[in-house]
C-alpha cells in the first residue's frame, strides 16, 4: 500500500513541479485559461508520462470533494444538508447556511476563504467539478498524438478521463441543473457559452462510458490501486442509465458487477482490528461492518467488496488530506454548555497524566474533539432504523453494543465535582429543565463505525492546550468511491422502475441486512422509499446523498412510478416549482419535508451566534444557483439561471443537444 500511495504522489508532484498546471479552473472569470506561456501542452503531453501525470491529478482530485474546502469537509457535509440526513449545526455562526430557503441565492457564495461564517461548499463544487473536468479534458485532447501507445493502452487511458469527466458532470447535472459543457482545453478565452440541457450532457457521459467500459481494465489486471478501474466504469454507467430511463441496460451493469466480476459482500471479519483508541472507555467488539470501514482495511486485497477506492494514507502524512470526521461530525460536549443535574461541567478533557484522569471517561481520545459543523437529523439517528415498523435493534449499522454506533446516553458524567459522576448524562434534569444548553450542536447520536479515524499526532499530545491535548480530529485515511453494495442498490433501484411489484426486490436489500446480521427484512414487495432508506444505512458519509436524491426525482418523473406515499412526478415541472408547503415539489422535497427539520418552524436554543435557527428549504432548491460570478464572467454569452433564482428566464437558449455545443467550443465570438 505504501508503495500505491507513494507512486501516486510522485505523479502528482510531478505535474505540478512540471509547470502543467493546466489551464486555470473557474475563478470569477470563469473559464479563462491561465497564461499560455505556463506550459506548452503539445510537448508537456507528448509522451506516456505526460499522461501518467495528468491521469494522477484526476485520480488525486476525487478525493477534494470528500476531505477539503475550508478544513471542516464542508464539500460532503453540503451534499448531505441538501438531503432529509443532515442539517448545518455550527450554530456560532450568525450566517449559517440553515434558512436556504431565503438565504441561497446567485450572490449568496462568493468564495471568499476569509469569510469565517463560511459553512456551505456551493461555489466549491462548481469551481472543483470544472477544474476536474478540465483535467480529464487535457487527457482526453492529447492521448491520440502519444506515440508509442498500442490502441489498448491508448484506449484505457481515454476510458478512464472519460470515467473523471463523466462522473463530474453526473454532479453537476444534479447540482446545478443545465450547465455548460465544455469537453476541450480552451486556447483563448471563450465568453460566450451557452448552457446545455441536462439530458443532452446525460447522454454524451453515457456513450463515453461505454467506451470506457470496453476499454478499461479490471482491478486485478492494473498496477496500481486507487485509479480508475472497469468496475468503476460500470456503477457509473449504470447511474446514467438509470437517469436516461434505460433501466433494463442499468439492470444489467449490475448482475454483471454483482454476479460477473469477481466482487462480493464481505460477511466476515478480515484485515486489521483497529480497537478504537481507548477500549476502556468504548470498547469494540470485533465484527464485519468495523472492519469494512477501518482505513487500514478499505483498499487491500482481502477487500472483495471495494470496487473503487481513494487511497489517503501513508507515511508522508504532508501529502495527503485529512478527513476530519471527528471534529465536524460528533457533538460538541466538552464546555459548561452541557451539566449536570446538580449543575456542574458534565464532560471534562482531562490530560492522562492529570491526577484526576481515569481511562474509562476519557471520550476525546475515543469519540473525538467534537464542534457539530453538521449533525444528522432525527430521522437518520432513530427513525430510518425501523423496517416493517418494528426498530431493527441487531442491525450491525446502529448497534452500541458492539460499539459501532454511539448514543448520547452513552456518556457518562467524568467530572468528579458532581455528584453524578459515573452516571449517564442526561437532557433534563428531575424537574424537567433542559441541561444542554444547544441541543442542535450538542445531542445527537453517531455512526461511530463510519467516522472514528485514528489521529496519533493530536492522541499523542498529552500536556498542550485544553483543546488539544489527547484528542481526536480524524486523520489521513484511505476512503471508498464504490463498493459492491451499492451496486446491490441500484439493481434494486432499476427492478423497481421495470416492475414495483418485482419480488426480487426485496433480495437485494435483503442481502445487505442480512450481512449487517439483521432480525428485520424486508416482506413481499417493497417501495422506493425502502431502497432510498437502505441506501441512507449503508452508504451514509459515501454516497452523494443530495445527488442521488435527485437523481432518482427524475427516474421517478420519467418513469411514472410512485413514491412511498402514492406520489407521482411529471418530467414537465418536478424541478420547476417553488414554496415551502408540504404539497408538491420533487421526490428530493418530499423527503426533506417529511424527515428532516427543514420548514417546522424556528427552534430557540441558548448559543451566542444564531440562537433562533429556522431551518427552511424551498422547492426550487433541487437546483443550486448558478453562481452569479460565472454568469456575468460570460459576458458575450448568456448562462441559463434555475428556476425561482433572480436572473432566471426560460427564454434563455440553451443548446438540446451535446453535439451542438461541442461544434461551439471553438466559437468565441457570437
Amino acid at each position: 500500500m505504501k508503495q500505491i500511495i507513494q507512486k501516486l504522489n510522485h505523479i502528482c508532484l510531478v505535474l505540478f513541479i512540471g509547470g502543467t498546471i493546466l489551464l486555470g479552473g473557474c475563478s470569477e472569470d470563469f473559464l479563462k485559461p491561465d497564461p499560455l506561456s505556463f506550459y506548452e501542452p503539445t510537448a508537456t503531453f507528448s509522451t506516456e508520462s505526460g499522461l501518467q501525470a495528468a491521469m494522477a491529478i484526476c485520480d488525486r482530485h476525487l478525493k477534494l470533494y470528500y476531505a477539503t474546502d475550508h478544513n471542516e469537509m464542508l464539500s460532503l457535509g453540503t451534499e448531505y444538508m441538501f438531503s432529509e440526513l443532515m442539517v448545518a449545526s455550527a450554530t456560532d455562526k450568525r450566517s449559517m447556511l440553515c434558512d436556504v430557503a431565503n438565504m441561497l441565492t446567485p450572490t449568496s457564495d462568493d468564495a471568499s476563504l476569509n469569510n469565517l461564517d463560511r459553512n456551505n461548499s456551493i461555489w466549491y463544487f462548481w469551481k472543483e467539478t470544472y477544474n476536474g473536468i478540465m483535467y480529464a479534458n487535457t487527457v482526453i485532447q492529447f492521448v491520440d498524438d502519444v506515440e508509442g501507445l498500442d490502441e489498448t493502452t491508448r484506449n484505457a487511458y481515454k476510458g478512464r478521463a472519460y470515467f473523471h469527466r463523466a462522473f463530474r458532470y453526473l454532479s453537476l447535472v444534479f447540482q446545478y441543473g443545465d450547465v455548460p459543457l465544455i469537453t476541450k482545453v480552451i486556447e483563448v478565452p471563450k465568453q460566450n457559452y451557452k448552457s446545455t440541457k441536462r439530458d443532452a450532457i446525460l447522454e454524451m457521459i453515457t456513450q463515453d462510458l461505454e467506451f470506457a467500459v470496453q476499454w478499461v481494465p479490471d482491478q486485478k489486471d492494473m498496477p496500481l490501486i486507487g485509479m480508475v478501474n472497469k468496475g468503476a466504469c460500470r456503477m457509473l454507467l449504470a447511474k446514467c442509465y438509470l437517469a436516461l430511463g434505460e433501466y433494463e441496460k442499468a439492470k444489467a451493469q449490475t448482475d454483471i458487477l454483482i454476479d460477473g466480476s469477481g466482487y462480493s459482500l464481505m460477511q466476515n471479519n478480515f484485515g486489521t482490528f483497529n480497537d478504537g483508541g481507548e477500549p476502556e472507555t468504548w470498547p469494540i467488539t470485533r465484527n464485519v461492518i468495523w472492519d469494512l470501514h477501518r482505513a487500514e482495511n478499505k483498499l487491500i486485497s482481502a477487500n472483495s467488496e471495494v470496487i473503487m477506492g481513494i487511497p489517503n494514507r501513508g507515511a508522508d502524512a504532508e501529502s495527503f488530506v485529512k478527513m476530519l470526521t471527528m471534529r465536524i461530525l460528533y457533538p460538541f460536549l466538552f464546555n459548561s454548555m452541557l451539566k449536570t443535574k446538580d449543575g456542574k461541567q458534565a464532560l471534562l478533557n482531562l490530560r492522562r497524566n492529570h491526577a484526576d484522569y481515569n481511562p474509562q471517561y476519557d471520550y476525546m481520545r475515543s469519540f473525538g474533539r467534537g464542534i457539530a459543523t453538521f449533525r444528522p437529523t432525527y430521522f437518520h439517528t432513530h427513525t430510518l432504523w425501523k423496517v416493517n415498523g418494528v426498530a431493527d435493534n441487531t442491525d450491525l449499522r446502529h448497534n452500541s453494543e458492539v460499539g459501532n454506533w454511539v448514543r448520547m446516553e452513552d456518556y457518562r458524567v467524568n467530572n468528579k465535582a458532581s455528584s453524578e459522576f459515573g452516571n449517564p448524562i442526561t437532557l433534563f434534569d428531575d424537574n424537567g429543565n433542559l441541561l444542554c444548553g444547544d441541543t442542535i450542536r450538542r445531542w445527537f447520536d453517531v455512526p461511530h463505525y463510519k467516522l472514528f479515524l485514528d489521529d496519533p499526532v493530536n492522541e499523542a499530545n498529552i500536556s498542550g492546550s485544553d483543546g488539544l491535548r489527547g484528542a481526536t480530529n480524524g486523520g489521513i485515511a484511505d476512503w471508498y468511491l464504490y463498493r459492491l453494495a451499492e451496486a446491490y442498490l441500484l439493481r434494486a433501484e432499476a427492478k423497481y422502475y421495470i416492475n414495483p411489484n418485482d419480488a426480487t426486490i426485496k433480495d437485494d436489500l435483503n442481502a445487505l441486512r442480512t450481512r449487517a446480521k439483521c432480525s428485520e427484512l424486508y416482506e413481499g414487495s417493497v417501495t422506493i422509499g425502502d431502497i432510498m432508506n437502505e441506501r441512507a444505512r449503508e452508504l451514509y458519509w459515501e454516497e452523494w446523498r443530495n445527488v442521488e436524491l435527485t437523481r432518482v426525482s427524475l427516474c421517478l418523473a420519467r418513469s411514472g412510478q410512485p413514491d412511498e406515499w402514492g406520489n407521482t412526478y411529471s418530467l414537465d415541472d418536478f424541478d420547476k416549482q417553488s414554496g415551502t408547503d408540504n404539497g408538491g415539489g420533487s421526490y428530493w422535497y418530499q423527503r426533506i419535508v417529511h424527515y428532516s427539520m427543514y420548514n417546522k418552524g424556528p427552534i430557540q436554543i441558548n448559543a451566542t451566534g444564531n440562537s433562533n435557527p429556522n431551518y427552511t428549504m424551498d422547492k426550487k432548491n433541487i437546483y443550486w444557483p448558478i453562481p452569479y460570478a460565472a454568469i456575468t464572467a460570460n459576458n458575450k454569452g448568456e448562462l441559463s439561471q434555475n428556476y425561482g433564482y433572480d436572473g432566471y428566464d426560460p427564454a434563455t437558449p440553451k443548446w438540446e443537444t451535446w453535439e451542438e455545443a461541442v461544434a461551439d467550443e471553438d466559437k468565441t465570438e457570437n
